[in-house]
């Protein structure tokens, strides 16, 4: 697969483009396991190889890991690419004392930083700034706030929200005027307060990790349509929802439950699964592949961005984005009631054009 065979899909308003598979950068930023800088910079490399043009990191992955290692492996190789990166936390220093070889707030770094809220103008300001030294860039193509919701704050949501919509927002706002941001969104992972924010401020995009997948639809009732009206484009994130839908559950009755929205899956949730999974045996398709395919069929989704950490992990997502998968296959999960029934239903035999 070449740059000329991934195709490209615009970013809602936005004169941005963004190939359909992007590359999610945490897992070069140390994410629940090390990797060495060869392993991590190999890991961009294939993705440029294969035709990726959009890659999304943040200061919280690594504290500033990931944006270096992104900031260096991109500055090795020619042509143009589109990047992401957060704002919402700003990367303070560790106490001496601390242990930098044991995980931190799920990264294993050697940074001698962490990770610390900041939704305020001055905070947001900071944060890009220091995020352009680390990846070696004078502007980004696409500012994220990073992890609001109550699903993340819990009661102090409201003081985080009130904090950006009155500060960080205004901030982002005046980089993306004056042309130094291309566009604006969110990072999250709840659709709650991305209708929230919608109230209360414009944005481009939102990138939203695990809310619509071939296990969760919820988004279409509300939130999708709303996005829709707005013209506002939306990122898939987490879209093997921490791991089920990449490792299945056919080995679970014997070993721990897989990964589910960052924890042990629920019964139910591993039925669900199981139930995608006889499907997918009857119609000779991939459950992984089906995952990455399933959410750009909704034509408010611009790209989808599976996690890598190493270059196989890259050649094996854009493999199951090509996979053929029959339009039958997504008739008998709506006819089984695992899809909802308004959920667009891709039409390609694998993304090859």
């Amino acid at each position: 697969m070449s740059s000329a065979s991934l195709p490209q899909r615009r970013l809602g308003r936005t004169g941005l483009r963004l190939t359909v598979l992007g590359f999610g950068a945490a897992g070069i930023g140390n994410l629940y396991r090390a990797i060495d800088d060869e392993t991590a910079l190999s890991a961009v490399d294939a993705a440029l190889d294969l035709g990726v043009r959009y890659f999304d990191t943040a200061p919280h992955y690594g504290f500033g890991l990931s944006e270096k290692r992104l900031g260096r492996a991109l500055s090795r190789r020619d042509g143009e690419v589109l990047v992401s990166t957060k704002v919402g936390r700003v990367l303070d220093p560790v106490p001496a004392y601390a242990d930098l070889s044991r995980p931190r707030q799920g990264f294993i770094s050697p940074e001698p930083v962490e990770s610390v809220f900041d939704y305020s103008y001055d905070g947001v300001q900071r944060s890009l700034e220091e995020s352009l030294r680390r990846l070696g860039r004078d502007r980004i193509e696409l500012l994220l706030v990073h992890d609001l919701g109550v699903d993340t704050h819990g009661a102090e949501h409201t003081q985080r929200f009130a904090q950006f919509v009155d500060g960080g927002y205004r901030a982002m706002r005046e980089w993306r005027d004056a042309g130094l941001v291309g566009a604006i969104g969110m990072g999250v992972n709840e659709t709650a307060v991305c209708t929230q924010a919608l109230a209360h401020a414009d944005f481009d995009c939102f990138l939203l990790a695990g809310r619509y997948t071939l296990l969760e639809q919820h988004a279409l009732e509300h939130f999708l349509p709303l996005c829709a009206a707005r013209g506002v484009s939306l990122i898939i994130g987490g879209p093997f929802n921490s791991g089920i839908l990449a490792s299945g559950v056919r080995d679970s009755p014997r070993i721990a439950p897989p990964p589910y929205n960052y924890a042990p899956a629920p019964p139910a949730m591993i039925e669900r699964v199981r139930r995608i999974e006889t499907l997918c045996d009857e119609y000779g398709v991939s459950l992984p592949a089906a995952a990455l395919q399933f959410p750009l069929a909704h034509p408010q989704v611009a790209t989808v961005i599976p996690g890598a950490a190493d270059a196989a992990q890259v050649r094996q997502a854009a493999a199951w984005l090509q996979m053929p998968i029959p339009f039958a296959f997504w008739q008998a999960l709506r006819e089984h009631g695992l899809l909802h029934p308004e959920a667009p239903l891709p039409i390609h035999h694998g993304l090859t054009a």
